[in-house]
């Protein structure tokens, strides 16, 4: 669990930091940065997109991952979460929900957090999810700077789900091959272009609903090895 720790921190550290100098930026400023991150988290999201080996798999994990997060509702859920959290912690910061889900969904989607969880748990190597810690501390400083505070509680997010990989490290070992994780990275990539399209404000995107499109790919590879398809 160090890495993730370490990482969830971080997160923190990089959060109150990126707040004590948003008093500082003007708000001018602070539309043009985060039009940068908007652009910069697409580019990421591309990389991780392309790199998929079956195309035909990724669309159908986008498209009916898409329509059981619409039925089981998990933007609004994460979105009621997020108004909770704003309501006690957020003293009338109302990008409080906005930075909260925005910073969750970029910091665990992508293919570090399991590829560095499954590290951490199996072979006790850290040396991933610390490189991961940093990248995420530099854009918890950009992030808070400017969507605020929610963005540390991001941290929460990411304590409960590479730790519980971590944890279970054992048992997925055998069903998070090199070929699953790829798959599911590239899924992760197209959520994490969705992202930086709603940062941009482009277009209102429900990242949230497609959250269960990245685990098609596992279910997916799952069955196959079951039945021998």
């Amino acid at each position: 669990m160090l890495g993730t720790i370490v990482n969830s921190v971080v997160i923190i550290l990089g959060s109150i930091f990126g707040i004590i100098i948003k008093q500082g930026i003007k708000d001018h400023y602070k539309k043009t940065i985060m039009d940068g991150v908007g652009l910069s988290v697409i580019i990421i999201g591309i990389i991780g997109a392309i790199k998929t080996e079956n195309t035909i798999l990724v669309i159908i994990s986008v498209v009916l991952g898409s329509l059981i997060g619409e039925i089981i509702g998990v933007e609004k859920k994460l979105n009621s979460l997020g108004d909770k959290m704003e309501k006690r912690f957020g003293k009338g910061d109302s990008n409080f929900s906005k930075g909260f889900v925005t910073a969750s969904l970029v910091y665990c989607v992508g293919a570090m957090a399991i590829v560095g969880s499954l590290e951490s748990g199996l072979l006790n190597d850290h040396n991933t999810l610390f490189a991961k810690s940093i990248l995420d501390g530099i854009s918890s400083i950009i992030f808070a700077s400017t969507l605020g505070i929610g963005v540390a509680f991001s941290a929460i997010a990411v304590l409960i789900y590479q730790g519980l990989i971590t944890i279970l490290a054992t048992y997925l070992k055998d069903l998070l091959t090199p070929e699953v994780i790829l798959e599911m990275s590239a899924v992760g990539g197209i959520l994490i272009m969705a992202i930086g399209i709603n940062i941009l404000e482009l277009k209102k995107i429900k990242v949230g609903n497609m959250l269960p499109a990245i685990f098609i790919p596992l279910i997916y590879y799952f069955s196959t090895s079951i039945f021998g398809l």
